[in-house]
């Protein structure tokens, strides 16, 4: 009796320790919800070699709208997300009475006019439609660029962040504006004649940031962020998250593969 004993306390000791031994070598699970295409790229090579240095093991999920990365964050399917700037962020919290914190800018794709029609804006004939996103923080992206580009004039009374048609005081080319869900943007390349898409929609789609008539100008409150949910704020994880971008390993394959992207200023 006193051997069997022994024997299942022996066993229940290297059950134990092996247990311990696979924790150890998986350390703590962290999980990041990205767009398909280059920010779900720059979180598997850039920013998951540098989190698993620091013990991480890193689940990388792809998303292909904007939408369900914000509800799995807020509902604890992800402890991180990797896909929209400050404002949208802001505008889903106040929407869905959410506590969505954004920790650090990352390098961020400009939007661009792409045509499939017309290879210079002087080419743009009058009464042109123009595809833009459908969202207010990134449609008002599209009528910045298109401002930026000459074609219109926006009042300086406009919100810029929440820009509406009834805020162009100038039209030069009579544009019309079509509003579509971002993922059919590039799309409208061909079926529309031009369209401003989103960076990360335009090279998700196998398109060049070089290809575009005109490139945003983009202003900080564009650029894309690490978002956590606010729960998690005062962590580690949101130190080494923050710590992961500003390395030297993740600028590193910034400089590499993500060419064009516009980067926030202390990192230029």
């Amino acid at each position: 009796m006193r051997g069997i004993i022994m024997f299942l306390i022996g066993t229940l000791v290297v059950i134990a320790g092996t247990s311990i031994l696979l924790y150890e070598d998986e350390g703590e699970v962290i999980t990041i919800g990205a767009s398909s295409g280059p920010f779900a790229d720059m979180a598997t090579f850039a920013l998951k070699p540098v989190l698993e240095e620091q013990g991480y093991s890193v689940e990388i999920i792809e998303y292909s709208d904007y939408i369900q990365p914000n509800n799995a964050l807020a509902n604890g399917d992800l402890d991180a997300n990797l896909f929209q700037n400050v404002l949208f962020m802001e505008s889903y919290n106040e929407e869905n009475d959410a506590d969505l914190k954004n920790i650090i800018q990352v390098p961020t794709a400009p939007m661009g006019l792409y045509s499939s029609e017309f290879t210079s804006l002087e080419d743009i004939t009058s009464g042109s439609e123009v595809a833009l996103p459908l969202d207010p923080v990134n449609s008002s992206r599209g009528f910045l660029t298109l401002q930026d580009a000459g074609l219109i004039k926006i009042s300086d009374d406009a919100n810029m962040f929440a820009i509406e048609e009834e805020d162009i005081i100038d039209n030069k080319k009579n544009l019309e504006f079509i509003y579509q869900d971002a993922g059919q943007l590039p799309r409208s390349v061909n079926q529309i004649g031009l369209s401003l898409v989103p960076g990360n929609f335009a090279l998700a789609s196998d398109m060049k940031l070089s290809d575009a008539i005109a490139l945003e100008n983009m202003n900080e409150n564009f650029r894309n962020q690490i978002v956590i949910n606010n729960e998690t704020a005062g962590t580690k994880m949101e130190e080494d998250l923050i710590n992961a971008v500003q390395s030297e390993e993740f600028n590193k394959v910034i400089d590499e593969d993500f060419k064009g992207f516009d980067k926030p200023e202390e990192d230029e």
